[in-house]
């Protein structure tokens, strides 16, 4: 039986003794992390937010300075360690050691759980704000560095989502809609031209009992301002769903002198106008038998709108198997020229958007946020979008691999989550991988194109 004494298990297999020593000295699991430190290197995605945050601690008692605390943090979220409970598991570790330039072999251990969770709870909120418009910044000067400068459209997709919390957590709330008590982040991401790939570039924390509307205005201000400096000649379209549909909403992208497309909720007016075109949806789909839907459009002015605007109607008869047809019409107000079904296609192409939430709290952990303070909370929300920066532009990087499309738990399984075997002499630090590792290929190209030599 294994002990702290007796690192060491044995199985029996086909009349064979298998043992399993735990005394690999100066190993890790997380062998792969180099690239995000290549990547990290590059962008300087650690050193803004470090830049961003004030340092009030006694400089004669600091162990650990603010950009390694971040950087620790960071690079935990991609490799998998999702909380500050999960230092003591890698105090130690040499890999994540020099990945915080530390010596791997006899650097001092890494901060405790309770030196990070001291860190988190320390932003204010100004600091916050300053920083969220900083690392919306960095994504857009990439981009605009990428692309040098040209892009026709940029889309910008704003969607809340739930976060249920536990305890008592400040500014918690009940939320109808979701049914549970939790926040309501708000998350933002840009597209350019056709691209699929969509860019997060906002992750604000909201009480559970937030409009959808709330903070959305202020945030699309600077978006528009940065990203006409960064591509002055590229059109900006926002895409935004039901809670957003509001008078004031409306106006500020009319005013900004931008397209849109926004979700409208259902009402007795607007099905009413929708009638008709139902009408022949269902005689459509009685015909056929199958799921139908048309297009039309109408104008149209809620009770509180100051103005008629152009309502998309979408009738929709949907049919499944043993079951009776269900009249499905949906609305969008638009500001946009294009057929009625060109116009529904774009606002449907916003549902990637959920995809991309999907991704970030199964992969990073998004809605992991255990902090008793709400400040605290928003500032691992932004922890979380800066270890997405990191994501995203390895994933560009792996463009014409196998991992070209991965998403965040594909990337760690298969690019970070390797066994290394660390050496150092007096000039250089040696990393032994596998000769098996299935991956070899992938990482070395993505090495390379992230900077490393042959």
């Amino acid at each position: 039986m294994a002990t702290h004494c007796i690192p060491q298990l044995s199985f029996k297999f086909d009349k064979r003794v298998v043992v399993a020593k735990f005394d690999a000295e100066y190993a890790s699991v997380d062998g792969g992390a180099v690239l995000l430190k290549a990547v990290d290197d590059q962008l300087g995605v650690t050193a803004t937010v470090a830049g961003c945050l004030r340092d009030r601690r006694k400089r004669g008692k600091v162990q650990h300075d603010v950009l390694e605390l971040v950087r620790q943090r960071v690079f935990g979220l991609v490799c998998g360690y999702a909380d500050c409970n999960d230092a003591a598991r890698l105090a130690d570790d040499p890999l994540h050691k020099l990945l915080l330039d530390r010596d791997p072999l006899a650097g001092p251990a890494l901060a405790s759980q309770a030196t990070l969770s001291r860190f988190e709870n320390a932003v204010g909120p100004l600091t916050l704000a300053r920083l969220g418009h900083a690392l919306a910044d960095l994504v857009i000067e990439q981009q605009r560095t990428r692309r040098q400068g040209r892009a026709r459209r940029i889309t910008i997709d704003f969607d809340p989502t739930d976060d249920p919390t536990h305890g008592q957590q400040e500014f918690a709330f009940f939320n109808g809609h979701y049914d549970t008590w939790c926040y309501l982040p708000l998350l933002g991401f840009v597209s350019f031209d056709h691209e699929a790939e969509q860019y997060l570039v906002l992750a604000l924390l909201r009480p559970g009992n937030s409009p959808a509307k709330c903070g959305a205005i202020g945030r699309l201000r600077h978006l528009f301002r940065t990203l006409r400096v960064a591509f002055p000649g590229a059109r900006l379209r926002v895409r935004l769903d039901g809670g957003f549909a509001g008078d004031e909403m409306l106006t500020f992208l009319e005013t900004a002198g931008v397209e849109y497309v926004l979700a409208v909720g259902r009402n007795a007016r607007l099905e009413k106008r929708a009638r008709r075109l139902m009408g022949k949806a269902r005689m459509q789909s009685k015909a056929t038998g199958q799921t139908e839907h048309l297009y039309g459009e109408t104008r149209y002015a809620a009770r509180r709108w100051t103005r008629k605007r152009r309502v998309i109607l979408k009738a929709e008869v949907v049919r499944h198997p043993g079951r009776p047809p269900k009249n499905n019409p949906r609305f969008v107000v638009t500001n946009l020229p294009h057929t009625p079904a060109h116009v529904y296609a774009i606002y449907c192409a916003r549902g990637d958007v959920e995809n991309r939430i999907k991704e970030l709290k199964a992969g990073l952990a998004l809605d992991r946020l255990s902090c008793s303070r709400f400040l605290g909370n928003q500032f691992r929300l932004l922890l979380t979008l800066a270890a997405y920066i990191l994501v995203q532009t390895l994933r560009e990087h792996a463009a014409g691999t196998a991992c070209a499309t991965a998403q965040v738990t594909t990337l760690r399984d298969r690019l970070i989550k390797v066994a290394v075997w660390i050496k150092r002499s007096v000039r250089r630090i040696v990393l032994h991988f596998p000769t098996t590792f299935p991956w070899l290929p992938t990482w070395r190209e993505i090495a390379c194109a992230v900077g490393a030599t042959p």
